[in-house]
């Protein structure tokens, strides 16, 4: 690895201390380092890199995911502040698993990302690709919108509730888990529909298979309802539109931390077993 990329979390008061830092370090040991901006195109990543390191948390690594989406480049996240689902190491850590990495003694883990594109009519908007989760909510009303979901071609449900959250197994332990979505682990190819405060209390969250078509009818004629797509991009929605989601046909490559499984995380991020 030669070329290594570096995203940083905009404005974070330890963010420009550890950037100079890792970049001193990097430059110590024959590596090219090259900040990226998350909020910029695909097109402007450079195709040469070799590595992309995420300074920031959870959130700065969607970003990221974004960014060289279809790239095929490692991804490694390096939390500035507490432990995240996604970025896994620490500033403490970081230096110890660059030099596990340059030397070729690393996992990768793949993740499944989503694609994303609203029908409206003859036309269609497509969306970006996302790692976490894909939420159609009703934005500022405060009333239930009504949705229709089908799956393959086949009829699911009638849904009135604030929306639903559609996500991979990554994003389970996000905005599905607050909404009574299931914990699943990131390996499980598997995409998850969970109702947020459904007006049916029968209505439960369900695990479909990743290869499967799912399709989102809004029914709610009134202007506010959107899609969101990992938290980060909105885009509006009119009466009828149909949100058609896939798995997309890259993965992200993550490097898995060599200091923790997925289980210490979780153990850590939920506080289980404490007292």
């Amino acid at each position: 690895m030669k070329t290594i990329g570096i995203v940083l979390k905009p404005e974070h008061p330890q963010g420009k201390v550890a950037l100079e830092k890792l970049v001193a370090w990097l430059q110590q040991h024959g590596k090219e380092a090259i900040l990226l901006d998350a909020l910029k195109k695909k097109r402007t990543i450079p195709r040469s890199l070799d590595l992309v390191i995420v300074l920031g948390g959870d959130g700065t690594l969607l970003s990221a995911a974004r960014l060289i989406e279809g790239l095929d480049i490692p991804i490694l996240g390096v939390n500035l502040g507490s432990l995240g689902f996604l970025t896994e190491v620490t500033m403490e850590e970081l230096y110890p698993t660059l030099e596990k990495i340059f030397r070729d003694q690393y996992v990768l883990d793949p993740r499944l990302m989503l694609k994303s594109v609203v029908r409206r009519g003859k036309k269609e908007h497509p969306q970006p690709k996302v790692l976490n989760d894909i939420v159609i909510s009703h934005g500022t009303l405060a009333k239930l919108i009504k949705l229709e979901i089908i799956i393959n071609g086949q009829f699911v449900t009638w849904l009135r509730a604030d929306g639903l959250i559609v996500s991979t197994a990554t994003g389970s332990t996000a905005y599905s888990l607050s909404s009574g979505g299931p914990i699943v682990h990131p390996s499980v190819d598997a995409i998850i529909l969970t109702p947020i405060s459904p007006h049916t209390l029968t209505n439960r969250p369900i695990i479909v298979p990743s290869n499967v078509a799912v399709d989102v009818i809004l029914k709610t004629a009134e202007e506010g309802p959107h899609v969101t797509l990992d938290g980060q991009e909105v885009f509006p929605l009119d009466g009828e539109d149909v949100i058609h989601i896939e798995a997309s046909e890259r993965r992200l490559k993550l490097v898995q931390s060599p200091h923790r499984n997925y289980y210490q995380v979780l153990r850590q991020k939920l506080k289980w077993g404490e007292g």
